[in-house]
This record gives C-alpha cells, sequence and structure tokens, in this order.
C-alpha cells in the first residue's frame, strides 16, 4: 500500500477551525473508528464555514461534491453517522422543510442544545430549500418583560411572577403589562388587579385589552409596549 505524501500546511495566514478543549479530553478518548473521527472533525470544519447562532448541517452537506466529504463510501458514511448521533456527540430533528420532512444535523455544543429546545418549543419556521430551517428567538420571559417595561425586579415581586405562571398563561401576563405601561401604571399590584378580572370575567381578546382598559387605546398602547430592547422578537 503506497502512503499519499503530505504537501504541507501553506505559509503565511491561514484559516484556523476551532476545537474545543473538550473534544480532546473528553470525546477523543471514546472515538473508536476512523470513520467516526472524519465525520465529527468534517462537522466542526462544515460548520464554521456557516454563519449565524445556530448552524446545523443537511443530509446532502456530507456529500458535497465541491468540498472535502468526510467519507466517500455511502455504508461507512451511514455508519459513522448513526454512531456520532447514539453518541450523543451529534444531535438531530426533523423539520418541514420547502421540499418535506429533512433531518437536520447540530453539534452537541451549548448553541445546538438550544436550537433543539426551540424546534421542540415551536420557535421556528420553514426555510427555503438552501436552509429548510430558520430558528426564531425565544421569547423573553415575564422577569425579563417585568424589568424592561415595569421596574426592578425585587426578591418579592420575583416571587408574585413565579406565582402568576402558575395561575395566568403568559400571554395575559405580558399583555397586563403592556395595559399597565400604557395607562402609566407601571405597578404590579395593577397587573395584578387586571389579571385577576380577566380570570373572574373572562378576556377580551377581540381588542386585546378585556374589561380593564378602553378598547381605542390598543393600538397606541401596544407600540408603546413594544418600543423597548425585546421590540423585535415580541413583534415577531
Amino acid at each position: 500500500m503506497t502512503t499519499e505524501k503530505f504537501t504541507g500546511f501553506p505559509p503565511g495566514k491561514t484559516r484556523l477551525i476551532r476545537l474545543p478543549a473538550a473534544f480532546f479530553t473528553d470525546l477523543l478518548p471514546k472515538i473508536d473508528t476512523a470513520a467516526e473521527l472524519k465525520l465529527i472533525l468534517f462537522c466542526f470544519w462544515a460548520l464554521e464555514q456557516r454563519e449565524g447562532r445556530y448552524r446545523y448541517l443537511r443530509r446532502a452537506d456530507f456529500e458535497v461534491p465541491e468540498v472535502p466529504a468526510p467519507l466517500d463510501d455511502p455504508e461507512m458514511l451511514a455508519l459513522a453517522l448513526a454512531r456520532a448521533i447514539k453518541r450523543e456527540v451529534l444531535l438531530t430533528a426533523i423539520v418541514e422543510g420547502a421540499s418535506g420532512p429533512e433531518t437536520i444535523y447540530f453539534l452537541n455544543t451549548a448553541n445546538g442544545r438550544a436550537a433543539m429546545k426551540l424546534i421542540a418549543a415551536g420557535h421556528w419556521r420553514p426555510g427555503d430549500a438552501d436552509r429548510p430551517l430558520e430558528l426564531l428567538p425565544e421569547p423573553p420571559s415575564i422577569y425579563a418583560l417585568y424589568e424592561a417595561n415595569i421596574g426592578l425586579l425585587t426578591p418579592l415581586i420575583a416571587d408574585e411572577l413565579r406565582d402568576a405562571e402558575q395561575t395566568f398563561p403568559a400571554e395575559w401576563i405580558a399583555e397586563a403589562m403592556r395595559i399597565a405601561v400604557a395607562r402609566n401604571a407601571r405597578n404590579w399590584r395593577y397587573i395584578r388587579a387586571i389579571l385577576e378580572r380577566w380570570q373572574k370575567e373572562g378576556k377580551d381578546d377581540g381588542s386585546g385589552t378585556g374589561a380593564t382598559a378602553p378598547r381605542g387605546d390598543s393600538e397606541a398602547s401596544r407600540k408603546r409596549f413594544v418600543s423597548g430592547k425585546y421590540a423585535d422578537i415580541i413583534e415577531s
């Protein structure tokens, strides 16, 4: 068997691929086949070419003729993928893309795990043929909304919000905060009173303001509420 020689790394500034230290200390000792090792290294390389916070690969990305494929043999590629998935180096999700259901692959990193949670929670929408998945930002928690729109989050208020989460729908709490902002009544007692009244008398979903605020200020107050740092998230 002949050994093909390596011509050496090119001089000057070259692009570097980042590998976490845990790859060498925790993962590498567990990998017991060259095919799986090649596949995982390819994933790190390929994902570095992507943009955005949540980067993923499609099945076709492992077989693109224009880029160095990790494995030429389709059977070996399938086996290596199966091993990496079973070892949970790769996380997979099936999404409904432009051409039907498609499996996508994330590395088991903090961002990869966050992406899987967003998909499970339904915070995604189909993309196009090239990018079948578009992940949406997770809505801010009621604690973040309170601090951004009402005031300082004290331990007492945090307890009140925690109780409210168990009692009222999250969209009710966000809407009640919006009304409090619009009516310049930025305090939890006012917000709680709105929620309790909706719970007792019913919430008027048509106007978005229920029995607590006049119908006429619905659109104006909504704009005031979403004009802060969470505007893009709430509007989406």
